[in-house]
């Protein structure tokens, strides 16, 4: 049989696989939807969180390494980094001054709120009035403006990395209801209710270290155990370098039971 040209047969062998609609562009938007919804979630979650939560979460997106603590300049509010210690206490004394004269009850205030710089710290003190002006006759609830000035100190002093003490004071009056409860629970009473207050408001946690009562035992006004100035909440903001001895106290008469 005579020889035949034979054409050759050309095979074009393609590819498995997918085409480029079908690479990896999806998972990056998967991803971004992904993150979009946690974002969502957590906004959501944050709106019903507590205020300290949202003080908290706040911080950390500011202050992610933590260097904030040693400045002073962690959670609340975005003053002046401050790091508080016996060299500039007085520099805290003038911050919380500026924010206590922006008030609008500055001028009912400005004689009955004392600040000093003792062997512990700076001292800041809330002194009563014959009506009761920070907490009424017998109660341990502050008033509406003792609950305004407790919570700008709390916003204050949030921001430190000092700890703070509270302390509750009386006069030397009989307590209106008689009874077993006198000057000493009262006392307790008022400066726990504040360190409540603080810790809801602006103070982070732990940074109250001692809550203290001391009756009428140590009389602001010793000449006169009466006085309502005696009646009054310390709230002390210690040096950096850890907590002093307390003061000595200053001399007074035994106290009578009860008090306002």
């Amino acid at each position: 049989m005579p020889d035949q040209d034979v054409a050759p047969v050309i095979v074009i062998k393609k590819k498995a696989g997918h085409g480029g609609h079908h690479g990896g562009a999806w998972k990056v938007a998967y991803a971004d939807f992904v993150t979009a919804m946690m974002a969502f979630f957590m906004v959501m979650w944050l709106m019903n969180s507590s205020v300290k939560v949202q003080q908290a979460v706040g911080a950390y997106f500011r202050d992610p390494t933590g260097a904030g603590k040693q400045l002073g300049s962690n959670l609340a509010g975005s003053g002046d980094a401050l790091s508080v210690d016996r060299d500039n206490l007085d520099k805290l004394k003038e911050n919380l001054d500026q924010a206590m004269k922006k008030m609008p009850e500055f001028e009912q205030l400005k004689d009955q709120v004392t600040m000093m710089v003792t062997g512990e710290g700076l001292r800041i003190e809330l002194l009563e009035t014959e009506q009761g002006l920070f907490f009424g006759s017998g109660s341990i609830q502050p008033s509406e403006l003792g609950e305004e000035l407790i919570v700008l100190l709390a916003e204050q002093l949030g921001k430190l990395p000092n700890n703070i003490l509270i302390e509750g004071h009386t006069d030397s009056r009989p307590f209106a209801s008689g009874g077993p409860y006198g000057n000493w629970e009262l006392s307790v009473d008022r400066a726990n209710s504040s360190r409540q207050l603080m810790e809801a408001t602006g103070l982070r946690e732990g940074q109250v270290t001692q809550v203290r009562g001391y009756a009428d035992r140590r009389l602001r006004v010793a000449e006169d155990p009466n006085d309502p100035k005696n009646r009054r909440i310390s709230v002390i903001v210690q040096y950096l370098d850890g907590a002093k001895s307390p003061e000595p106290a200053a001399p007074a008469a035994e106290p009578k039971k009860g008090g306002h």
